[in-house]
């Protein structure tokens, strides 16, 4: 029996980014083996803006 995996072409698209340019303390090899979810949760942390600051994406919002 086999078993088909459909991978998200964009996702894959990211894999092969960090692969050729591995976070710090990772290598190409974790990259390749992270699970889908595990890639797009890793790309969300790494490129998000400041995950401490309480006022993260509600620029222009405040409340008088």
């Amino acid at each position: 029996m086999f078993f088909y995996t459909y991978m998200n072409p964009n996702t894959e698209k990211l894999r092969k980014k960090y692969m050729d340019n591995p976070p710090e303390g990772m290598t190409s090899e974790d990259i390749r083996r992270m699970s889908e979810d595990n890639l797009l949760d890793m790309d969300y942390f790494l490129n998000e803006d400041d995950l401490f600051d309480d006022e993260a994406g509600v620029e222009g919002f405040y409340i008088s």
